[in-house]
């Protein structure tokens, strides 16, 4: 009997974490395609180097924006450039002084920059050549002073308590810069979350994936299987309780058992979308619209439970129910991986 549960557990944790995978794959595919993290990091450089454009904040405050104004209007990334960086700067802002002495480690995309990420020990380097660049770090404060620059303050704090020593400088702005990086991460998960939100709950809709139906369906397998070691035990006579599970093989009891054990309960599962595949032993995939189904599937209250359940789950992430499945299978990780 603790195999039976067992073999519930294993399943649905499987199931929620392919689909987890696919959320996450479909969520990451929307990010590279518009390339939303890139933008935000640039929208944040702009904020914190420049000033807002206008009245405006170049990073996006609400959901809407980080999905829908963002990606579309005007680009906060500087030109892709593969050039080394100059001895002496032609940039007219700050933020594309930065990007001078960052773009060696650039690859072209869409003509704008690809870099969505940046380690706080090169952006203190960076800071340090245009400082050599500025004549030293007064003269740098004093301009970005003058051209009312956000970065001021936090470079004239660190430089107040560095007193004078440019290495302690250095590493100030690393740790600050890797503090902001840290918020901004935070930020940004806040907002994918809501994204992957959404993505869970269409892609529990469009499979129409009833989580209490399926454990049920897992369970029904596990008494197929009983059923078919009493059949191979019992003889053809004791196939007759299997007939009704496959009406298109009423003779053929081994082609029967066949049928019914190569539709696990997961085929099935999946196979509650609007567009079903079929694949016969010959010939070619056949595609069915299933959408009358479908729709009933959706209108019918029984079912929503199951939907709600599939939809919180998917909403754990795949890392957790990856952990979840590995202790439930013992799979091992190597301690290499572990410490990552």
């Amino acid at each position: 009997m603790n195999s039976v549960y067992i073999d519930l557990a294993i399943g649905l944790v499987l199931a929620f974490l392919l689909f987890s995978m696919l959320v996450s794959g479909l969520n990451e595919g929307l990010v590279r395609l518009l390339g939303i993290r890139g933008k935000f990091l640039w929208a944040y450089l702009r904020d914190t180097l420049d000033g807002p454009d206008g009245k405006k904040s170049w990073i996006p405050s609400t959901i809407g924006e980080v999905f829908g104004r963002l990606p579309f209007s005007k680009d906060a990334r500087p030109a892709f450039s593969d050039l080394p960086a100059p001895v002496q700067s032609t940039a007219t802002t700050w933020s594309e002084r930065l990007y001078e002495r960052l773009r060696e480690i650039d690859h072209r995309k869409d003509g704008k920059t690809s870099i969505a990420s940046i380690p706080p020990g090169s952006f203190a380097m960076a800071v340090m050549e245009i400082v050599t660049g500025e004549g030293g770090v007064p003269t740098l404060l004093a301009k970005l002073k003058e051209g009312h620059s956000p970065l001021y303050g936090p470079l004239n704090g660190v430089w107040d308590t560095a007193e004078g020593d440019l290495d302690a400088f250095r590493k100030g702005v690393e740790k600050w810069f890797d503090g902001e990086m840290q918020r901004l991460t935070m930020l940004y998960r806040r907002y994918v979350r809501w994204v992957i939100a959404a993505l869970g709950l269409v892609l529990t809709l469009v499979f129409s994936m009833d989580s209490l139906e399926y454990g049920r369906a897992i369970l029904t397998d596990n008494a197929i299987r009983a059923q078919v070691a009493a059949t191979a035990d019992g003889g053809v006579r004791s196939v007759s309780g299997l007939r009704d599970k496959c009406p298109d093989h009423p003779n053929d009891p081994y082609a029967c058992v066949t049928e019914v054990l190569s539709a696990p309960a997961f085929v099935q599962i999946v196979g509650n979308a609007p567009v079903s595949v079929k694949i016969p032993d010959t010939g070619s995939p056949k595609w069915s619209w299933n959408g009358g189904e479908w729709l009933q599937r959706m209108v019918t209250p029984g079912h929503w439970p199951g939907f709600l359940l599939t939809f919180f789950a998917l909403l754990f992430g795949a890392p957790f129910w990856w952990d979840i499945f590995r202790r439930l299978t013992g799979i091992r990780v190597r301690a290499g991986e572990a410490t990552k």
